[in-house]
């Protein structure tokens, strides 16, 4: 098995894309917007590659968090709000926010199921500054980090509750971050005992069994190298100090923050000891150079995948989708109200 999760091109594979994953056997897929048009289409999209690998727990993952991240789109799907509402809820009513943060996630979750999708790269446990780049900015779920990691929780187990499993990201945090780690690299110059406020979130949750890297410098722990690349920061700090077990994806190994080629990227990352490279741009070429350059999995990372597989589960029964989305409204009118 190879250890990356790779893009598809559009919204029906390929006979190269078909032939090659079927050789290849990557560790999982991401789905974006490019391969979600209508129900029927990405559910059939979802079927084919199950069938590819002739199993039902695959890792078929995608990014949709609601506000601006979000790749199944409304009408066809859901609207869902981003983070920063629940943050706000927070601010009058903690108790009333995770309840929401849990409900908005199960409703979202259930809508990933019945698409084939079992993995969703949410939530973002980065604790929020006033510094804090855009490309978090509203997606946190708020500025302390006892707040980001109970509205966490009740994401991922709101997640858990539909059968999907959610992913602690960006270890060791991304809110120091004042530039766009897509487009450059950002370097953060705290101090050690600063940043013990940005992994405490991930520390609350490290049982989780999925998670994923920042391409971003962390001068106190290693100043040569962003944390997907770094030894130190992935030994020491995810998997030390935090105490994170599960398995470690890079963020997309195509993002502008890295040098060298994608294949070069992807075996510094897994050297550095993540489980698995994230390649989301779908160019077939980089995609071979992936799986020809990286090798076979592990069997320590074998055994982090299984530990991923067994918690996809089938939806608990309870309350229906419309139900969860109207309480959720309901408590986030709490916010509004008191804003007016």
């Amino acid at each position: 098995m190879t250890p990356a999760i790779f893009g598809i091109s559009g919204l029906d594979l390929t006979a190269e894309e078909h032939a090659f994953f079927k050789d290849a056997d990557p560790a999982g897929y991401i789905l974006f917007a490019r391969n979600c048009d209508n129900r029927d289409q990405l559910r059939k999209l979802t079927d084919d590659l199950r069938a590819i690998h002739g199993r039902d727990r695959l890792i078929i993952s995608i990014d949709q968090e609601g506000g601006r991240v979000v790749r199944m789109k409304p009408p066809e799907w859901q609207r869902y709000p981003a983070g920063e509402a629940f943050a706000r809820l927070w601010e009058i009513a903690p108790a009333s926010a995770i309840e929401a943060a849990r409900v908005n996630a199960e409703a979202m979750g259930r809508e990933l199921a019945e698409m084939g999708i079992t993995v969703d790269y949410h939530a973002p446990f980065d604790v929020r500054r006033p510094e804090t780049d855009d490309v978090i900015g509203d997606r946190a779920l708020g500025s302390q980090p006892m707040q980001v990691a109970a509205l966490g929780r009740a994401v991922l187990d709101g997640m858990g509750r539909a059968g999907i499993v959610g992913c602690l990201k960006h270890m060791p945090g991304h809110g120091r971050a004042t530039c766009d780690s897509h487009k450059e690299l950002p370097h953060v110059a705290a101090s050690d005992v600063e940043l013990a406020i940005d992994i405490e979130p991930f520390r609350t949750l490290a049982a989780h069994p999925l998670g994923m890297s920042a391409h971003i410098v962390f001068e106190a722990w290693d100043a040569e190298n962003p944390a997907t690349l770094s030894k130190t920061v992935i030994s020491e700090i995810i998997r030390g100090r935090i105490g994170f077990d599960g398995l470690l994806l890079s963020d997309d190994i195509d993002m502008e923050a890295l040098d060298g080629t994608i294949a070069e990227r992807s075996v510094r990352a897994l050297a550095a000891g993540c489980d698995i490279v994230l390649n989301c741009w779908a160019k077939m070429d980089d995609q071979i150079a992936i799986a020809e350059r990286c090798g076979s999995m592990n069997a320590k990372t074998r055994e982090r995948l299984e530990r991923v597989h067994a918690a996809m589960c089938d939806a608990q029964d309870g309350t229906d989708t419309e139900a969860l989305l109207a309480k959720r409204d309901a408590l986030l009118a709490i916010a509004e109200g008191r804003a007016a």
